[in-house]
């Protein structure tokens, strides 16, 4: 239950290993004596045994022989240790406890998103189609040599620092550092990924003890999208969303997309608050995957119920997502909001209308590029290096 605990807080560096090439010196002796000459050879890895392995040296022996007072032969004997130390320092890194870790972590898109019923709890029922994306923050862990408390830092203002965020609840304490990519209140689910990625990471530095099917589950109790990022990146979701359908992702990995996100963001509460049920979309969310499955994204199948209201809280939104489908006709498959708000996103082309860049108004916007993606069994979420998921400007007034 440790790592189950250690979910709550917000938490990329990667692991690096690399081993120094050898050098070889060699020296003919002519004295007829053995004497080792040395190479420099760093081990690879994070334990201190290769630690202490670093000194280490590939030994090459050279000899020389006399057999007559006329001949002399030379013999050159070479003892390399790099294979072994390096075959020993991986197996003592496989049993040793891992001490650090750095994990990207993504936000997600809804294609279309179906609000079906009010619930007797006072949340909705939802229908979604849930998908990852490669735009992501980027967090690093590390166990803490502090035996009492957990230290959390961001690259960013706004984001609470303390136990809100922080709560490990084990004997293991971490030093979390969130390098925050990913705009706030922008119906991108960002918190929520960051929420599963602790949790993830949590396990590992357990032992993985808990099955992803468990961190599933216990991840609905800490918010409603937190499930769906422990599915494959592409899921039909339903419930508070937190019952998640795990599906083929039905688009191509391939396909652009422009992320636009005003500096207003749309507070998801205030957007229910206005929902109306009797004005919503009635068409079945079933129908809805099934297009998207046959004929990929169109401006028919990505609808969210949730615009009309979050156009209601933030009118300038609307207005931006309407000059968007008029100066990017034929350049997008479609343009649609998010979640609940404040982005809106144009399928098909990873560049903004350029209104976006003339116009003063828009200066303050959040935009970044983003194409699918999904991961793979027992694996998390991987930055594509191909990915150019950041600003195109920059925007002091935003988060991102």
């Amino acid at each position: 239950m440790a790592a189950m605990a250690a979910s709550h807080f917000f938490c990329s560096h990667h692991m690096n290993y690399s081993s120094d090439s050898i050098s070889k010196f060699s020296n003919p002796l002519g004295d007829g004596s053995l004497r080792p000459y040395f190479s420099s050879h760093k081990s690879k890895g994070f334990s201190s045994f290769q630690t202490k392995c670093r000194n280490s040296r590939t030994h090459i022996v050279k000899a020389i022989s006399d057999s007559s007072k006329h001949e002399r032969k030379q013999v050159e004997l070479v003892y390399n240790l790099d294979e072994k130390l390096n075959r020993l320092a991986d197996e003592v890194d496989m049993n040793a406890g891992l001490s650090r870790l750095s994990l990207f972590s993504p936000c997600k898109i809804n294609v279309f998103l179906r609000i079906t019923s009010k619930r007797p709890d006072g949340f909705h029922d939802l229908a979604s189609l849930f998908h990852v994306i490669s735009l992501g923050d980027k967090i690093k862990f590390s166990l803490s040599p502090s035996k009492s408390k957990d230290r959390l830092s961001t690259n960013v203002p706004g984001i609470p620092l303390d136990e809100r965020n922080l709560k490990t609840g084990s004997d293991k304490f971490f030093w979390v550092h969130v390098d925050k990519r990913v705009p706030t209140g922008a119906g991108l689910g960002g918190g929520s990924s960051n929420a599963a990625t602790a949790l993830w990471a949590a396990n590992q530095f357990s032992g993985g003890v808990a099955t992803e099917k468990e961190l599933q589950e216990w991840s609905g109790e800490i918010g409603s999208d937190v499930p769906f990022f422990f599915s494959k990146g592409a899921a039909y979701c339903t419930g508070r969303g937190e019952i998640v359908q795990d599906i083929p992702s039905p688009v191509p990995f391939d396909l652009p997309m422009v992320l636009i996100k005003p500096p207003e963001a749309c507070s998801t509460a205030e957007v229910y608050k206005r929902f109306r049920l009797d004005v919503s979309s009635t068409i079945e969310p079933s129908t809805l995957l099934e297009k998207i499955s046959k004929n990929g994204i169109s401006q028919d199948v990505c609808v969210n119920d949730l615009e009309a209201p979050a156009f209601e809280v933030l009118p300038s939104l609307k207005r931006l997502k309407q000059r968007i489908l008029a100066a990017g006709r034929g350049k997008y498959d479609a343009v649609f909001m998010s979640g609940s708000g404040s982005t809106i996103v144009g399928v098909g082309s990873p560049d903004p209308p350029q209104f976006i860049y003339d116009e003063e108004d828009y200066k303050d916007v959040f935009l970044s590029e983003a194409t699918f993606i999904t991961r793979g069994d027992q694996q998390w979420y991987t930055e594509p290096s191909s990915s150019n998921a950041t600003s195109h400007m920059d925007k002091s007034n935003c988060v991102g």
